[in-house]
């Protein structure tokens, strides 16, 4: 079997690990009466950008090889990085969403009663998550050995974080006001002692 198709399938297994873990907390939050929704619009946009970077672009890749252009060769040493990265990146994702439980959403969105999350993960990050798909991200790009199917979770998701991580730290001042504030100050967003 080649590393491509090693790759490929690495990948795979990456997402069906990513939905295994997420999907009981999405059929819990269904379930959930909202406060705040700000799915609508902006968020959509956001959620489809970042989809179609983490989702849609590789899995044409991984069925078809296309596109075939921005192929370039597989690296054994990217492949390991990968493993690692993917690993850490499903172990966070894990931790984030057993920390938030109820609390959890997929876009901008408050629940009844709802809770500010400061400890676990939570302790000394505010945005933990998007830690674990910004290395989803990179395991993707470690993992297919195509310039335009690894690179698309960077962008998408980058779009996705830069565009949202400002007005969900607003809704959460609005909602927690000198709770958050407090919380903020002792806290970074994704990365300890770096931002």
């Amino acid at each position: 079997m080649s590393l491509v198709s090693v790759g490929k399938i690495l990948w795979v297994l990456h997402v069906v690990g990513w939905y295994m873990l997420r999907r009981p907390f999405n059929r819990r939050a269904r379930k959930m009466n909202l406060t705040v929704d700000r799915r609508k619009g902006a968020d959509t946009i956001r959620l489809a950008v970042s989809l179609t970077g983490l989702g849609i672009i590789p899995a044409i890749y991984v069925m078809t090889g296309q596109p075939r252009f921005a192929s370039h060769p597989a690296s054994p040493i990217l492949f390991v990085l990968g493993i690692v990265s993917g690993i850490v990146a499903l172990i966070l994702f894990r931790l984030t969403h057993k920390a938030l439980g109820k609390m959890w959403s997929v876009s901008l969105q408050l629940k009844q009663d709802h809770k500010l999350i400061t400890t676990g993960i939570y302790k000394r990050l505010r945005h933990p998550m998007y830690t674990a798909f910004w290395l989803m991200a990179l395991t993707q790009a470690l993992l297919l050995p195509n310039y335009v199917a690894g690179l698309a979770g960077l962008l998408g998701f980058g779009y996705l974080f830069f565009s949202r991580v400002g007005p969900e730290e607003e809704m959460m001042q609005e909602a927690f006001g000198e709770e958050y504030n407090r919380y903020r100050a002792r806290t970074w967003r994704i990365l300890p002692y770096v931002y």
